[in-house]
């Protein structure tokens, strides 16, 4: 993406981005329909995902605006590379991309959920922006043998940006697969989004949000999630570790 810094953290790529920069770059690449164009969201769980899936890697590699998602990027990009990253969640920029869409005259086609979220998702949307343009929908449970209809369905839509809610790795599994054959501008993998959006989930309040505990939030509610969370923990310890090293590196280069 032109005029977009990319750092690394650790091992991930990650954009230099504010919401509104993000918001602005993804409705550039939506319309062009050129060549697709991927936006991915980055976090600590995503680093782990690259380490143990080569397809995963070299998808985000690829993809051509990476958002810093997780609070755990933007404490690495602080600690590492001593850059002051702006968190922009996934859930939230997809959102804003909703609510900017009628003025961008942008087509937005939903795939992925339950059939009750994913239609109540699209209400919900419609409800709170008059002028959206959702030009399609399809439930998460499309058979492997309906995939290539699913695709035609897409692609006859026109849309300009496709949004994508399969859940990790899933959602860039399958844009890694099924993405040359699209027409759209963009591709958007969005998890969860469309279960905060109809309230089947619950997001963190906006005080938890703005102090960055938001994963703790979620924590507290879903002890559960403490399995999947723990590789915050240990990204966190990496990036000290990384940290020291590259301090202990510095002093003896001075001290030679």
């Amino acid at each position: 993406m032109k005029n977009v810094e990319r750092l690394r953290v650790l091992n991930a790529p990650v954009d230099v981005l504010t919401m509104n920069k993000a918001i602005d770059c993804a409705c550039e690449l939506a319309k062009d329909h050129s060549n697709i164009s991927y936006i991915v969201a980055v976090n600590p769980e995503k680093t782990y995902a690259m380490k143990e899936s080569e397809v995963i890697r070299d998808f985000i590699e690829k993809a051509d605006l990476v958002i810093p998602d997780g609070i755990g990027i933007v404490f690495g990009a602080k600690m590492l590379c001593n850059r002051r990253l702006e968190r922009v969640a996934g859930a939230d920029l997809m959102q804003e991309i909703c609510r900017v869409s009628g003025e961008q005259n942008l087509k937005i086609f939903i795939y992925g959920a339950k059939e009750e979220v994913n239609a109540g998702a699209v209400q919900k949307l419609q409800e709170r922006h008059s002028n959206i343009q959702i030009v399609g929908r399809a439930n998460g449970f499309v058979k492997a043998e309906n995939m290539n209809e699913l695709v035609e369905r897409i692609n006859a839509s026109q849309a300009d940006i496709l949004f994508l809610a399969l859940g990790s790795p899933k959602q860039e599994n399958w844009m890694n697969e099924y993405g040359p054959k699209l027409n759209v501008g963009a591709c958007m993998g969005i998890g969860g989004t469309l279960d905060t959006i109809v309230g089947t989930v619950k997001r963190a309040p906006d005080f938890y949000q703005k102090i960055h505990l938001e994963w703790f939030y979620r924590l507290a509610k879903q002890p559960s999630r403490f399995w999947r969370q723990r590789r915050v923990f240990f990204f966190g310890f990496a990036v000290l570790a990384a940290k020291i090293k590259k301090i202990t590196m510095c002093h003896r280069q001075e001290n030679e």
